[in-house]
């Protein structure tokens, strides 16, 4: 199985929302956790170790694109 990375969420505003809701009235510490638990309990659900190494790898190259950018911004 190949990491999708097109939204499979007939509404994916939907699906972002119940994210971020998740996370209303939590301390940083609270959504750090959840934030942990969800992806383990994902990670769990999709029961492939090679599409888990695809996540991890694009999760870290979104995440330092995005940094540079920020560094470049100011």
């Amino acid at each position: 199985m190949a990491l999708s990375t097109h939204s499979n969420f007939a509404k994916p505003d939907d699906a972002y929302r119940a994210i971020v809701e998740a996370h209303r009235g939590l301390n940083e510490a609270q959504s750090a956790d959840l934030d942990a638990a969800l992806v383990l309990i994902l990670a769990n659900h999709i029961g492939d170790i090679d599409v888990l190494h695809e996540a991890i790898a694009l999760a870290k190259r979104r995440m330092l694109e995005a940094s540079q950018q920020q560094q470049q911004q100011q």
